[in-house]
């Protein structure tokens, strides 16, 4: 087989391949077979028909169509690994000549990672937070303790902010009440930010008993979009009361006695997570850096299978909402447009930072091992909340485990880059990488997986 590249584009190749007719002979007796098995000829059993009776009755053309069916995809592979090319779409191909007993030729375009080279990583210079923790930072996740194991305790006065309701709602358009729109019993924090607008200014200052109509926006269900009356009724008011911060807190919230042990603790976990984001951020700081210095031109196809993947998953969370997507986009405060905007933005940096790092792999000769493949799956199977086995299963019935190597090898190649850059925090202090892999896990050498399992 001869493979000729001819450059389209930075970003595209023609492969113009050329077969030898005798390395076509598998396909050959595979399609015959194929045929055999699919044709009716009396006077012989289904799959026993012989060639020439095939070729008699239904015409060469028919076999070396099944032929080429079956050897195109694989030689098509065969061209790609011959030629310093990587393919980042389908290909288009086009059978060009058929001489038949001696040689087929086929032309394949195809999108491509385009051919830059990656320039010296090593003593890239960032910056990253400083990993002191304060007696701020200390109160910070008290407070969040504290509002854990908050109690509920009815008031008899008006709601306020931060207060706890339970009402029941109705909605109404032109004094008929609409079935879907309602609900009882419904435990509400005032001023948490509903999606529907005008409910928190309508709760405060209503005590239990009382009962408001305020006109807005319904953001779900049929009437989506529609005007409408909602009815309030508050059946309860409660406020949150927090725990006092003392020893006898200390031993409700957690395993130690005293107060003083449960902040030497959260600070240790604290020092702990700064290290952890001091790590995280040299990687991503140093890829920045390091893509900045590359201009690479993105295939169109790529770029907008990336951003369509995006906007796929975007339907998906609306639908599952079972919000308007105008309620949807004023829950997380942005538009459309701007998330659209984000997608490209983030797309085109995505698909940059994956060819980059693609070749630093290649470079770095970096691997999987079957423990790095098993941690993988395992992480992941719990941000999923589903059991490894079934995950790793899905994995394999979905032909996913090369985009799941794909993965660990990428996040090992941004690792080698954060390695290997001059590290500084925010107050001019020298930040040695190796020494927190040390100190985040004393008995293991650093890298990815080891800091990632002391979150």
């Amino acid at each position: 087989m001869k493979t000729a590249v001819e450059e389209l584009s930075p970003t595209r190749v023609k492969l113009t391949v050329e077969v030898p007719f005798e390395e076509l002979e598998p396909s050959l007796q595979a399609a015959y077979k194929k045929v055999a098995q699919q044709v009716r000829v009396p006077g012989f059993r289904p799959g026993k028909v012989p060639a020439r009776i095939i070729e008699q009755r239904f015409g060469r053309a028919v076999v070396l169509e099944e032929t080429l069916n079956d050897a195109l995809p694989k030689l098509y592979g065969q061209a790609v690994d011959e030629t310093d090319v990587f393919p980042v779409s389908q290909p288009e191909i086009e059978v060009t000549k058929i001489e038949d007993g001696s040689q087929v030729e086929f032309t394949a375009e195809v999108d491509i990672r385009p051919a830059f080279d990656v320039p010296a990583y090593d003593g890239t210079e960032v910056v990253v937070d400083v990993a002191e923790v304060s007696d701020e930072d200390i109160q910070t996740q008290l407070d969040a303790l504290r509002q854990r194991f908050a109690t509920l305790t009815g008031v008899e006065r008006a709601a306020a902010r931060g207060d706890y309701v339970v009402m029941d709602l109705r909605a109404e358009i032109d004094g008929k009440n609409l079935d879907e729109q309602q609900a009882s019993d419904v435990s509400y924090e005032v001023g948490a930010g509903s999606v529907l607008q005008g409910l928190d200014d309508a709760l405060e200052g209503l005590s239990a008993g009382e009962e408001k109509t305020f006109r807005t926006t319904l953001v779900g269900g049929e009437n989506a979009g529609d005007e409408a009356d909602v009815i309030i009724n508050v059946k309860s008011v409660k406020e949150k009361v927090l725990p006092e911060l003392d020893d006898e807190f200390a031993q409700l919230a957690s395993e130690f006695d005293t107060l003083d042990e449960l902040k030497d603790s959260i600070r240790e976990q604290a020092r702990r997570n700064k290290l952890i984001e001091q790590v995280m951020q040299s990687r991503e700081k140093a890829l920045d850096a390091l893509l900045d210095q590359i201009d690479i031109p993105l295939p169109e196809s790529a770029l907008k299978a990336e951003i369509d993947s995006r906007k796929h998953n975007l339907e998906h969370q609306i639908a599952e909402s079972g919000l308007s997507r105008e309620a949807y986009f004023r829950l997380y405060q942005t538009t459309e447009d701007e998330r659209f905007a984000e997608f490209e933005a983030n797309s085109a940096k995505a698909l940059k930072a994956g060819f980059v790092l693609d070749k630093i792999v290649k470079a770095e000769d970096i691997g999987v091992s079957e423990q790095e493949l098993t941690n993988f799956v395992v992480r992941r199977a719990m941000q999923l909340g589903v059991a490894p086995n079934t995950l790793a299963q899905h994995l394999a019935d979905n032909d996913q485990l090369t985009l799941a190597m794909m993965e660990i090898v990428r996040e090992k190649a941004k690792t080698v880059v954060g390695d290997a850059a001059k590290v500084t925090d925010e107050a001019g202090n020298e930040v040695d990488i190796k020494a927190i892999y040390a100190e985040l896990n004393p008995e293991q050498e650093g890298g990815p997986e080891d800091e990632e399992s002391a979150e």
